[in-house]
């Protein structure tokens, strides 16, 4: 039995974005997804459009000008608590930086019981490059680092699932050693398929977008999940867009053996 479906999906800051979130919301209200993360959700509007998806009455945002790293959570059930960690802000000097980036901590009230939720979006690496003495490696290292201390002490006896746009490899040895230093298990561990739409600039690219699961103290927490909304949608003008750059990531959830 399923406890919890959710999706991770980095919904594209530029092109279309509009059109391409409100051809967004009826995917939602169809896809029976009870826990919704977003990254690059950069916009007051934007945050506007998506309160309109039906079925999601709860949300977790924290705003400074504009939303806090681009995070958005949507949920069908309420939220407890929410809170943003951000990230510490380090050289080389990039527009990204404008972003403040981090992570989206929430406590959902599911049914089956409290559900820590941690959505972020980490900092690109430019170089395609994650060696370790990659100038952009170094940058993401310390956001992992940073983040496996928020998701270690934030209700720490809860089950935990954090997901979203880690902008590194699956495979990637500074992003399996974050998953090992914050007890997390890697959902799709493994599975090296890309989960960003290929280009011809980029015709191989990695899995950047991740699933990581904690149990709870006394609660048993077993995840799966699959690569979903790969394909182009019609938006309300006639013309078919793809809904991102990315790929989504469903994850269903389920709080037992």
């Amino acid at each position: 039995m399923i406890d919890v479906r959710l999706l991770t999906f980095n919904a594209l800051m530029r092109d279309d974005v509009p059109a391409r979130l409100r051809a967004l919301g009826p995917v939602l209200d169809r896809s029976g997804y009870d826990i919704v993360c977003l990254q690059e959700v950069l916009h007051g509007g934007s945050v506007r459009l998506l309160r309109r998806v039906s079925g999601y009455a709860h949300r977790a945002v924290s705003w400074g000008v504009l939303p806090a790293g681009g995070l958005l959570i949507l949920s069908r059930w309420p939220v407890r608590r929410h809170r943003f960690a951000r990230y510490p802000m380090t050289g080389p000097r990039r527009t990204e930086l404008l972003m403040r980036k981090g992570a989206q901590l929430a406590v959902v009230e599911a049914p089956a019981g409290p559900l820590v939720v941690v959505n972020t979006h980490l900092t690109a690496n430019r170089d395609d490059d994650w060696s370790e003495g990659n100038r952009f490696t170094r940058i993401i290292q310390g956001e992992l680092e940073h983040l496996a201390r928020v998701v270690t002490e934030f209700e720490p006896a809860l089950p935990a699932v954090v997901v979203g746009d880690f902008n590194v490899p699956r495979d990637a040895p500074v992003f399996t050693g974050f998953a090992a230093a914050a007890g997390l298990r890697d959902v799709l561990a493994g599975d090296t398929s890309t989960t960003y739409r290929p280009t011809p600039r980029w015709p191989s690219p990695p899995a950047l977008d991740q699933v990581l699961v904690r149990p709870g103290r006394d609660r048993p927490l077993t995840a799966r999940a699959r690569t979903v909304l790969q394909d182009a949608v019609r938006v309300a003008d006639g013309r078919e867009l793809f809904l991102s750059d990315h790929y989504g990531i469903e994850a269903d959830l389920t709080f037992g053996p």
